[in-house]
């Protein structure tokens, strides 16, 4: 059986900007298009049905919309656009209790993997980490099914320092990798 070469799409220019809650429809609708493609065939499918988008987005209302009191303690939306208002992909970090940053989410949108979007997110996030919470660990958690994601946190650098199980809501487990960068 013959399988057809994805060609990657061309280099995508990009500007990066720190969002907020304006911005929580958008990630809410590109998060929940990007679980569709990517966890298709490694999540369950009820898990990536109907639900989803409304599930995203009740999510990014409240990540959005706290306050998380001192600076030091709130999470980073970054967001990647093409062009004003056209979102192309997302990072989102959290500071954990441990001292650590969680890249909690990483996702650019579906036919544009490739073209240096999710590259440039984790290069900011990373500067970001550097400059705002120097010397702590950025690390994130990838289901290890996600064959195309493992490959690009490890060509980006990443160590792999843990393996676990990812608990879901509805009750599932599916066994994810945890990489670091210090």
């Amino acid at each position: 059986m013959n399988e057809a070469k994805s060609v990657p799409p061309a280099a995508v220019a990009v500007s990066i900007r720190v969002g907020g809650v304006g911005d929580a429809a958008a990630v809410a609708a590109l998060h929940a298009e990007s679980w569709a493609v990517a966890y298709d065939g490694i999540v369950p499918a009820a898990a990536l049905g109907a639900g989803l988008l409304g599930e995203r987005e009740a999510l990014w209302e409240i990540r959005l919309g706290v306050d998380y009191g001192e600076p030091a303690n709130t999470p980073r939306l970054l967001v990647a656009e093409s062009a004003p208002g056209r979102l192309v992909g997302f990072a989102y970090l959290v500071p954990q209790p441990d001292g650590r940053l969680l890249l909690d989410n990483l996702h650019v949108r579906p036919g544009l993997t490739g073209a240096g979007i999710g590259g440039e997110l984790l290069r900011e996030a990373r500067a970001w980490a550097g400059a705002e919470h120097s010397g702590a660990a950025l690390y994130l958690e990838v289901l290890r099914e996600n064959h195309r994601a493992v490959a690009f946190y490890e060509r980006a650098g990443g160590v792999r320092t843990d393996e676990r199980w990812a608990v879901f809501p509805g009750g599932f487990e599916l066994p994810e990798y945890e990489y670091t960068w210090a």
